[in-house]
């Protein structure tokens, strides 16, 4: 704007210059051509030639106007269906937002051949197909953001993956992923739908190889790839124990980092699935070596359950254990199980009695009535049975009708003392 100013300044005052000089001396121009002769002033000559120019400027662009006339009104016409599709795309997200499925995709699709971002309608049509369960539009959609813009391909094929999930299409879904973490194998979100896959389909081993990319990415935070982790290494662990495979379960146990070795529950777990392949020495050896190091309840539980061994030896291993401890019901109900197995009918009873006045449990009301029939006194024994099934009422929620729980027996001021064989 302001050097068309300054160029109409700068015309007007050579106007005003020229037409102060011409004023003063007009001159004499004489023009010949063959018989014809042309006389005027100088003045007249450079009006009428500034006024042929200017009508020639003014016809050239009126033509030229004529000529783009047809592409100006192609521009505005796609300048107004822009202008529509952006409403439309605006209207079709917000009705996306507000869970109208079916009128977001009639605008998005409708709007889309003349959007700006196609690549946004398709995606949002394909959301509210989704919605609407219909699968073919949804991936009709889907191959036209592809083709709206193909260097987006990761983006559609994350929606894609996304919404596979969601309609529990797993299997397509783990096909799309593995494509895309081809194209983009470092990209966080597509490890993270996929360690996420891999969970939901229950497929341990290959998400174990995952989880070293994902703390490298840090894709998760702290807490939760330790939490994933541990349920890795647990469930595989499982696997092998259910299979009775010893050397599974081994090859399972190197595959936990040594950070992880020392967690109580990957640790527990560990030991139980020895004692269910049979390595009953092996994860006495363990127990004893992790109690020496920290107080576990749970393991010392799992302690009484091992089965073979000399089971004298490892109550005298556990007695040793009671020292302060010498109300722990946990404690005193292993001491029970291992006096019973050692044929100590007596202690065993002693020490189960002193449990069950400590902590009400179904189980140690069980073994007791166990210990009550080994010692002849069958009534006794089935007051207990009958206490240990009320427990175990009271345990899973629930309350048998018309019974009275056995008050709990008293806890003795000393606890059994040398081997009693009855």
């Amino acid at each position: 704007m302001i050097r068309r100013l300054l160029a109409l300044v700068a015309v007007l005052v050579g106007a005003v210059a020229l037409a102060l000089v011409l004023a003063r001396e007009p001159g004499y121009v004489l023009i010949a051509a063959g018989p014809w002769r042309v006389e005027t002033s100088l003045a007249f000559l450079v009006a009428a030639l500034l006024v042929l120019g200017a009508g020639l400027w003014l016809l050239v662009r009126a033509v030229a106007g004529l000529w783009r006339l047809p592409g100006a009104a192609a521009r505005r016409r796609r300048r107004r269906r822009t202008l529509r599709a952006r409403e439309g795309l605006v209207k079709g997200l917000i009705a996306l937002a507000e869970g109208r499925w079916a009128e977001a995709e009639r605008l998005l699709v409708r709007s889309a051949p003349d959007s700006e971002t196609p690549l946004l309608n398709w995606l949002g049509a394909a959301r509210a197909a989704q919605q609407q369960g219909a699968h073919d539009r949804r991936d009709d959609h889907l191959r036209r953001a592809h083709e709206s813009m193909p260097a987006a391909d990761v983006a559609v094929g994350l929606t894609q993956a996304e919404l596979q999930i969601a309609h529990r299409q797993l299997e397509q879904a783990l096909a799309t992923l593995t494509h895309l973490r081809g194209l983009a194998p470092r990209h966080a979100h597509v490890l993270k739908l996929l360690a996420r896959l891999y969970r939901e389909l229950r497929d341990w081993d290959h998400l174990l190889p995952l989880l070293p990319e994902l703390r490298r990415r840090r894709v998760l935070d702290a807490e939760a790839l330790r939490a994933l982790e541990r349920e890795v290494h647990l469930h595989r662990m499982a696997r092998a124990a259910e299979d009775t495979d010893a050397r599974a379960l081994e090859a399972a146990w190197a595959e936990v980092p040594r950070a992880l070795r020392e967690d109580p529950e990957l640790a527990r777990a560990r030991l139980t699935h020895l004692v269910a392949v049979g390595r009953e020495a092996e994860a006495e050896r363990e127990i004893r070596r992790l109690l020496r190091r920290r107080w576990d309840e749970r393991l010392v539980w799992l302690y009484g359950l091992l089965g073979g061994g000399d089971a004298q030896r490892r109550l005298a291993e556990a007695e040793r254990w009671l020292g302060r401890r010498d109300r722990d019901a946990t404690l005193l109900l292993t001491l029970g199980r291992l006096a019973a197995r050692a044929g100590l009918w007596g202690k065993a009873r002693g020490y189960l009695e002193a449990s069950l006045g400590l902590a009400r449990r179904a189980e140690t009301a069980r073994e007791l009535a166990e210990v009550l029939d080994r010692m002849g006194e069958h009534e006794a024994a089935a007051q207990r049975r009958r206490e240990g099934l009320e427990l175990a009422l009271q345990e899973a929620g629930l309350q048998a009708p018309g019974r009275t729980a056995l008050p709990p027996p008293a806890v003795p001021e000393r606890l059994p003392g040398a081997a009693v064989r009855s």
